[in-house]
């Protein structure tokens, strides 16, 4: 009893010593950032498609870049809204070792703007005070590999904004063979894509839609750069990919948005990329829509299996059926889950189907994990 009440203390109040100096630094001088050129009298930023037009001490509209002294500058270098320990399906991500914990943070601002935000309260966030925890990569790093767990993930906002701070983690986690997760909305020129992805083991990109005109109403973005990311991250990185589509009543979930979406990813990324298809709830500036059903979901996922696509998922509602992996061959269930708890494992030590030896896209350790469904926050504060 008391070896186990001090491991979860140890998970809950988890105290690390950061490099005070270089992290007083990098607070008090700012990151020196990437991607971006001078343009008379303004920078202009080149990481994503938005290329914001920078005067002196102004900041991009993801709010966490700025131009200070003709130079771009990362003002969350090394500061975060806070860690937790997940389960690895939370983000979501089925095929990537499943029932492993994953290390989680994100920092502040969003490149996208959203209206049906979900995570509005980190994204939409211009206050500092937001970055409550602060750590380098290299304590980072450590505190996933001291806590047991076998990677760690940039979300909750999109790691495209901090590019610099994610890319420095995770080479920092590579040195110690803890894996790397980006969530994102593939927000991104192609040049940084190169250099944030060539450092990612897994990536879940959102993809909110599947018209421009869904795009430029309801996200103040365009749908090309996205699928250009999706097919760049797919067919020329070793990063593993799986895709989110939040289902919104009557904005995205026409059978003709489903299908064209569908259709274009079994064409362009093949048949075994993931696709899951989560639940809306009514949430930042779209709060008079209602929640997506669960014949929404169900919908959906036929629409996507007509299409072809070998593993289609339902999220954020309670669909055990919908939520479980199933062989595209034989058909029998080989994952079976509730919520984020593992109920049923039906893989071989090969990561194929017990049943009829399919091999199951993915990538698997001998056995999955035991996490389940635990949430545990955690404090980097300091470190030896």
């Amino acid at each position: 009893m008391k070896n186990n009440l001090k491991r979860n203390t140890k998970y809950i109040f988890y105290i690390i010593l950061i490099q005070k100096d270089v992290m007083k630094a990098v607070k008090e001088a700012g990151f020196k950032a990437k991607y971006w050129h001078t343009e008379d009298d303004k920078i202009v930023c080149d990481l994503c498609p938005r290329e914001c037009k920078l005067k002196e001490g102004k900041r991009g509209l993801c709010f966490v870049r700025k131009n200070e002294n003709n130079e771009m500058i990362l003002t969350t270098y090394g500061r975060s809204s806070g860690f937790c320990i997940d389960p690895i399906e939370k983000k979501p991500l089925y095929h990537f070792y499943p029932q492993t914990p994953i290390l989680s943070f994100g920092t502040a601002g969003c490149n996208m703007f959203c209206k049906f935000c979900q995570n509005w309260d980190i994204s939409k966030s211009t206050e500092m005070d937001t970055l409550c925890d602060s750590a380098s990569p290299e304590v980072i790093a450590r505190a996933a590999k001291d806590l047991n767990c076998k990677s760690v993930a940039f979300t909750y906002n999109d790691p495209v904004i901090f590019l610099e701070y994610a890319k420095d983690t995770a080479k920092e986690c590579h040195t110690r063979e803890i894996k790397t997760v980006a969530v994102t909305a593939g927000y991104i020129n192609r040049e940084p894509a190169k250099e944030l992805f060539s450092f990612i083991d897994a990536v879940n990109v959102d993809l909110k839609g599947f018209s421009e005109d869904f795009y430029h109403n309801l996200c103040s973005a365009k749908l090309q750069p996205v699928l250009d990311t999706l097919k760049y991250i797919k067919n020329e990185t070793r990063a593993w990919l799986e895709i989110t589509n939040l289902v919104i009543p009557a904005k995205n979930d026409s059978e003709e948005d489903i299908d064209n979406m569908t259709s274009w990813i079994a064409e362009n990324l093949g048949y075994d990329v993931p696709l899951h298809f989560t639940a809306f709830h009514p949430d930042y500036k779209m709060i008079d829509l209602p929640s997506t059903s669960i014949e929404a979901l169900k919908k959906a996922q036929r629409i996507a299996q007509k299409n072809g696509l070998h593993y289609v998922y339902t999220g954020n509602i309670h669909d055990k059926d919908g939520e479980s992996t199933y062989c595209p061959s034989c058909a029998k269930k080989l994952i079976g889950r509730d919520w984020y708890e593992m109920t049923e494992y039906n893989l071989n030590e090969k990561g194929e189907c017990q049943f009829c030896l399919q091999k199951i896209a993915g990538y698997f350790d001998k056995k999955p994990g035991n996490w389940g469904s635990r949430r545990t926050p955690v404090r980097l504060s300091d470190f030896h």
